[in-house]
């Protein structure tokens, strides 16, 4: 169903006497509970339909947050703990959230029955205009992970002016061919395909030593009533075309996020060094993994309000409080420049001052 929501405006705290209600604190409590209600599309497009979950309004002035999740995920599997994190919250308040799930990954899609055709990466990434007609929304900030950082790419690069800037986490451009593998294997075929959907999640390192996180995902990708989606999306996002990365791909900022123990940190690496360095930041987050989103959703969401503000779309109090708040998700970068560059920042917010612009790679740290 289309609800539509009414736009509040959410000021600053103020001093109360005792006893005393405090109507804008009031109006900020109505604000929170109406951007944390969902409400859930069916959206028709030129390849099908799409499921998409919106957080927040349609009357919007600033762009909208837009996410696609990887394989083996669904929208709320692989957002929600990061979006839910609570120094997220000083964030997400203040931007209109737009998930989207692959075509049948939604939790409760019925099975697609034998023979379907499942689009492609490309015919994925030519759904998302249609979203954004249906809701009238005229831009957005791109989150994509994995297969969805992917598809994200695809759509920015035939939809510009559309995109006002890209976070790609565990992005790679080209695939691994993970479907030519001969199965050596004396198992079904539902055990090696979730196997090789764990490979493109973990690297063998996590496989070894993060046991309960891995075996929740085989458990909940095995078991799943409609596999059969999960591995038509995957062999879709294997069998992608490579996508030819340069200095002039992007128009827009891109962060691209890894995780030091992600199976994908290397193409991460080669993805950044072909990226014009004055608009990409890097950030390789220790101890992340290959799911940085749900197992370090702290050092995520600092970088990510840097990323944010670096565009100009976080006020300076906001800055102020998620500065005062920073606590163990503290990053260290990696160059003279990015450290300056920081205190500069938080010294710059504390005061009530305009931020300076960030420095080329000012991200490019581990966290």
């Amino acid at each position: 169903m289309t609800t539509e929501m009414q736009k509040i405006a959410i000021t600053e705290e103020k001093p109360l006497l005792p006893g005393q209600t405090d109507p804008e604190k009031d109006a900020e409590i109505a604000a929170r509970i109406l951007l944390n209600q969902s409400q859930e599309h069916s959206i028709k497009t030129p390849h099908g339909v799409l499921h998409v979950t919106l957080y927040g309004t349609t009357n919007t002035g600033r762009p909208v947050i837009l996410t696609v999740h990887d394989v083996g995920l669904d929208s709320k599997s692989c957002f929600s703990p990061l979006f839910e994190f609570d120094e997220m919250q000083e964030i997400v308040k203040n931007f209109t959230r737009v998930h989207i799930d692959a075509p049948g990954q939604e939790e409760g899609a019925s099975a697609y029955p034998m023979g379907y055709q499942y689009p492609s990466m490309d015919q994925i990434a030519e759904m998302i205009p249609a979203v954004l007609t249906y809701f009238d929304f005229r831009s957005v900030i791109g989150m994509g992970v994995g297969a969805g950082a992917y598809i994200l790419s695809r759509f920015t690069m035939a939809n510009p002016t559309s995109v006002d800037g890209l976070v790609l986490i565990n992005f790679e451009p080209k695939a691994k061919g993970w479907m030519e593998w001969t199965i050596k294997m004396v198992t079904s075929l539902t055990t090696f395909i979730t196997e090789q959907i764990l490979n493109h999640l973990f690297s063998q390192e996590e496989m070894s030593a993060n046991g309960d996180l891995v075996k929740s995902h085989r458990q909940r990708i095995s078991k799943a009533p409609n596999f059969i989606n999960t591995e038509l999306f995957w062999k879709s996002y294997n069998s992608h075309k490579e996508l030819i990365i340069d200095y002039n791909t992007f128009k827009c900022p891109v962060m691209l996020v890894v995780g030091d123990k992600s199976p994908h940190e290397e193409a991460a690496v080669k993805c950044n060094s072909k990226l014009n360095p004055t608009t990409t930041s890097f950030v390789k987050m220790a101890d992340a993994g290959g799911l940085p989103q749900l197992t370090q959703p702290s050092k995520l969401t600092e970088a990510f309000k840097y990323f944010v503000q670096g565009m100009g779309y976080m006020p300076t109090s906001i800055m102020t409080r998620l500065a005062r708040s920073r606590t163990t998700s503290r990053s260290s970068t990696g160059s003279l420049e990015g450290e300056r560059w920081r205190s500069r920042t938080l010294s710059q917010t504390s005061q009530g001052e305009q931020m300076p612009p960030s420095p080329a790679n000012d991200m490019n740290v581990s966290c």
